[in-house]
This record gives C-alpha cells, structure tokens and sequence, in this order.
C-alpha cells in the first residue's frame, strides 16, 4: 500500500523526465527542422557535428570551463570557510556576504557586471582607463571572452560552495581540532591532516557535481556573449540552442544535447560509485 505513495513522483518523472529524454534521443537520429515531419536520417548529425569545428571550439571550451571550475571555486570556498571556522567573530555575516550572490538573478548579475564592471563607458574597467590605466572588455576580446563570463559565474557561484563547506567543516569533530591547535599545527598541517580528510566526502560530492553543472552551463554565456566574439565562448549547451532555434536543426540539436548528457552520465556513474563504497564502509 506505502508503494502508491510513489505513483505521483514516478508520474510526473516520466512526463518531465523520461518523455523529453526519449524523445531528444529520437531526434538525434532525424532530420527536423520543428516544422516538417521528422525523417530517419542514422549517424549523420553526428557526422555533422564531428566535421563541426564549432562543435569542437565547444568542447574544447566545456573543458576548459569545467578545469576552471574543479579549480578556482573549490580552492577560494575552502579558504573561506576554514577562515570562518578558525575566526568564528562575524562568521554569520560573513556567510551572509558570500552567499548573496547566489541568490542573485542570473540574468541582473550579468547585466550589473555587463554595464558597471566590464563596461568601457560605465563601469569599472572605464574608470580605470580614464585614470591611464586601460583594460579591454574581456568579452568583446576572443582570446579571453571564455575567461570573462567565467569570472562573472565564478562570482556567483564560489559562495554556495563556501557555505557548503562550512557546514561539512563544522561536523569535523572539535576534539581533533583542539588537539592539533595544542599541538602546534599550522594553518596547512591543520587543513591537510585534519580539516580536509575529514570532509573528503563533501568535497568529492561537490567535485562531481561541479563536473555536471560545468556541462550544463548555459545562462551566463547566453546573457553575455551568445558564445561570440567568434565562437570564442562557445559551449555545447549554446551551440545545442543555436543550432535548434537559429539554424532549425533540431537534429544536430539533440545530438549535441546526447553529447551534454554523456559527460553527465560518467558524473552520475562516479558518484553513484562512490556514495555505494561509502555506504558499504
């Protein structure tokens, strides 16, 4: 009797979930311009993705975008929160702080950035040009437009991640803690021998999950750049939209879109893996 109370999740799965993934499968497989009948079309957008050099920029930039990411974030969220569990004055607002932009819309955190940072007339980076010191909108600059609206969702992003870790930092137990500080240790044998192994799982969770949100990353590219100068910022996701509602490819659309997914599959896998040892252990 308990099992019915699974019918509505299993419901509404396979509406939201499983009809659109079949169905994004199917068309991969099919020439549609989501006007026209769809026609039974094999591998060959496939071919035409991999003889794409766009499509490679792409994936070349997920890449690079998920590197960042496994990176810059991570290391900037750990810092933070060991700062706010060794200096507990003022740790509830300092959580406050770092996580406010996350809260934020995507859309206006973009456009505060778009207009009063980057922005060679209004913002920041105009100021300082005006002073003699002139730095060119990362994303007019195709060498390092990929970097520019990274930053602008590294901004946003670092602080869920902080406030993440902070709580995985604050179930370390204390005993472990007090006996390293009587015993001498400094910040980074304090963070190497105890901190850091004692939330090895979280930051092992968040690694994966970081690695499937990289992929999925859409918003901030599709808000700033489109994925120009050039393709410069081109990711799959953006070239999955271009190719569905600008060039009415669908096909070629949801086999980028399979390509998406790959990545996310081998994500999942690793952590349904590794959450099934640490429940054996």
């Amino acid at each position: 009797m308990h099992r019915l109370y699974l019918v509505p999740t299993m419901i509404i799965n396979i509406i939201i979930v499983l009809v659109p993934a079949l169905l994004t499968v199917a068309l991969a497989f099919c020439n549609w311009d989501g006007i026209s009948p769809p026609t039974f079309a094999g591998l060959d957008n496939f071919r035409a993705l991999a003889d794409d050099r766009v499509f490679w920029l792409a994936l070349g930039n997920n890449i690079i975008w998920t590197i960042v990411f496994l990176t810059v974030p991570i290391l900037m969220g750990l810092l933070a929160a060991s700062m706010l569990l060794i200096v507990r004055r003022g740790s509830n607002f300092f959580q406050v702080v770092y996580f406010l932009p996350v809260v934020i819309a995507t859309a206006i955190t973009a456009r505060i950035w778009q207009g009063m940072i980057y922005s060679p007339v209004t913002g920041v980076f105009g100021l300082l040009k005006k002073y003699g010191l002139p730095i060119p909108n990362p994303l007019t600059q195709p060498p390092i437009a990929l970097f520019g609206v990274a930053t602008v969702d590294l901004w946003h992003w670092w602080g869920f991640l902080c406030v993440i870790f902070f709580a995985a930092l604050r179930q370390v137990p204390q005993e472990q803690i007090e006996a390293a500080r009587i015993e001498g240790a400094t910040y980074f044998q304090m963070m190497r021998y105890v901190l850091l192994p004692g939330i090895r799982p979280t930051i092992t969770l968040m690694m994966i999950m970081t690695v499937i949100w990289s992929f999925l990353a859409f918003d901030f590219v599709y808000i700033l750049t489109q994925g120009g100068p050039a393709f410069s910022s081109e990711l799959l996701s953006t070239l999955a939209y271009r190719k569905a509602f600008y060039d009415l490819n669908v096909g070629q659309a949801a086999a980028a879109a399979l390509v998406i997914s790959l990545f996310g599959l081998v994500g999942t896998f690793f952590y349904v893996r590794i959450q099934t040892r640490e429940g054996e252990q």
